[in-house]
Formats: structure tokens, C-alpha cells, sequence
């Protein structure tokens, strides 16, 4: 199975259930002033956002659709063209290509939006293009969680830093990359406890991970990524909002889209933030987690079967 084959099989629900409720709309009707609102209303209410709703109805009404050709067909068209030209932009598949210097990978999120899962999944893309990883389990809060991420050092065959529950995060982060750079690591990938982003004491943890690692390395953490749940709905846009203003995000990651979730979200946080989007999280195995690339979502994004 081809790479695009495994996402539109990943994303097939997330998809089917935003396509059928648009050929709905549009197969019955003239593409008039009514329909056009209908349209509007449909990807607003698809977690779209109001912005990119807007702009795809002003597009769908110029283009003026001709009533002998395929309505539907017309109008996937558009959506297509809109997504990859407003999405193709954020990729950033050169994250995952081999590097010479150490990268520190910060990741972050709110509870069980699967960071531990996804930093497994990441390692195993480095590893494969030859990179050398170490994981830090500064996610000190639940053993469970340094469990987990030591199952998958593991299971992937990579290092890992790790300490008891209750430990302070932020010294675990510290020895995972001064480690990383003595050994001359590519990669050292952090897990964080999941915050709320309005607890403010949790927040001044995460910041503290952050600045530790500065200590070793002025420019780290290098990466900061946010991984969010698709089926959090428009709750990720206030997530990336607030974890943006504590450190700068360099990158997103979109989990939990092989459910029936609204995957139109991804479409409205790139229109509003333009944040790269690394990957998108399309089931349980170990290789759901796929490379973001804006066509093949876009493609995906208007496929009903």
C-alpha cells in the first residue's frame, strides 16, 4: 500500500463525513445565493473557521459554476486548490531528513492528546532516515507516562533518559541533551506532562524545561512542537494560542484524525497562525503517524469512499 493509499485509509472517516455532508448540499441544488450560504454555514459548522469559510464561498460564487459540467466535482475542485495552495506553504518534511547537529525537540499539549505515542512514532521516522535519537522522559508526573516512552526506546532500539515519578522535569532535560550533545546525537526528543494551558504554575514548568536546555545549547530547544487532538474541535485554536505565547511554536502535529473528527480544524489553525504542520497522527500502529504533506490531505480532505 502507497503512502497516500495508507492516509486516505487513515483519514477515511474524518473525510467521508466532512464530503458526504457537502455533496448533499450541493448535488440538489443551483449554485445560487442560497446554496452558497448553505455551503458557507456547512464548513463553518466543519470547525473550517469563519475566515476560510468566507473566502471559499467568494471563490465557489466568481468561478461561477457551470450547470453542465459536475457541481460536485466543480466545487471539490476549488476546495482542493484552496487547501494546497493556503497548506502546501506549512510543510516541513525536512524535519525528518538526516541532520549533522543536535536538534532538541520540545513536545508539548494538554492531557490526551498522545505526545508520549506520537514521540515514539517521530523517533522511529528520524531513526529510519538515519538519525540518532535519544528520548527524555521529563514527563515526571505519571509513571505510566516514563513507561510508555521506555517501552518505545525499546521498540525502536533508541536511548533514553529517564528518573523516578516526581522527579523535576526540567533536570531530566537537561541531563537527555547534555547527553545528546556529548554523544553527538542528532535528535533528543522531550516528552512533557500534558497542562492545561491556563494553569499558570503547570506553564511555568514547561517554560523552565525550556530554558534549561539554553543552558547547554543557546539556541535549543531547537523545536517546539504542539501535538493536538482533532477531536477537540475549535478548543486547539485557543491551545495554540496560549502555548504559542509562552514559547514560540515551530511546529504542529494533528492526532486522532482516523476518527469521525472535524478534520476541517487543521484548515482553519493554518489560516489563522500559518504554524508548519509536521505530521498527522492517523491511527493506533506504530506507522499511522504520516509526514504532512498538503495535497494528499487536501486529496483525502474530498474523498467520500
Amino acid at each position: 500500500m502507497g503512502i497516500f493509499e495508507k492516509f486516505k485509509l487513515g483519514f477515511k472517516k474524518s473525510a467521508s463525513t466532512f464530503a458526504s455532508g457537502l455533496k448533499e448540499i450541493i448535488i440538489k441544488k443551483e449554485i445560487d445565493d442560497k446554496a452558497l450560504n448553505e455551503i458557507e454555514d456547512f464548513l463553518i459548522q466543519s470547525d473550517v473557521g469563519v475566515t476560510a469559510s468566507e473566502e471559499i464561498r467568494n471563490i465557489i460564487a466568481e468561478k461561477k459554476i457551470d450547470p453542465n459540467k459536475n457541481k460536485v466535482n466543480e466545487i471539490n475542485l476549488i476546495l482542493k486548490n484552496y487547501i494546497i495552495d493556503l497548506m502546501s506553504p506549512l510543510e516541513n518534511e525536512s524535519f525528518f531528513k538526516i541532520k549533522n547537529n543536535l536538534n532538541a525537540v520540545l513536545v508539548s499539549g494538554v492531557n490526551g492528546v498522545g505526545k508520549t505515542t506520537t514521540i515514539g512514532k517521530i523517533g522511529k521516522i528520524l531513526k529510519s532516515n538515519n538519525n540518532k535519537v535519544i528520548f527524555s522522559a521529563s514527563d515526571t508526573f505519571r509513571a505510566a507516562a516514563i513507561e510508555q516512552l521506555e517501552n518505545w526506546a525499546k521498540k525502536i532500539d533508541v536511548e533514553i533518559i529517564k528518573s523516578s515519578q516526581g522527579s523535576d522535569p526540567a533536570s531530566v532535560a537537561y541531563k537527555a541533551v547534555d547527553e545528546a550533545l556529548k554523544n553527538k546525537f542528532t535528535h533528543v526528543l522531550i516528552d512533557t506532562a500534558g497542562r492545561l494551558q491556563n494553569k499558570k504554575n503547570l506553564m511555568e514548568e514547561y517554560k523552565k524545561i525550556a530554558n534549561v536546555t539554553k543552558k547547554i545549547d543557546p539556541n535549543a530547544p531547537h523545536e517546539v512542537l504542539l501535538v493536538l487532538d482533532a477531536t477537540s474541535g475549535q478548543n486547539v485554536i485557543n491551545q495554540v494560542e496560549e502555548f504559542n505565547k509562552i514559547i514560540p511554536i515551530t511546529g504542529l502535529i494533528m492526532t486522532k484524525l482516523d476518527g469521525t473528527a472535524k478534520g476541517g480544524i487543521l484548515i482553519a489553525i493554518a489560516k489563522k497562525y500559518k504554524l508548519p504542520i509536521i505530521a498527522l497522527g492517523l491511527g493506533e500502529k506504530e506507522d499511522d503517524l504520516q509526514i504532512f504533506k498538503a495535497e494528499q490531505f487536501a486529496e483525502a480532505f474530498i474523498t467520500t469512499n
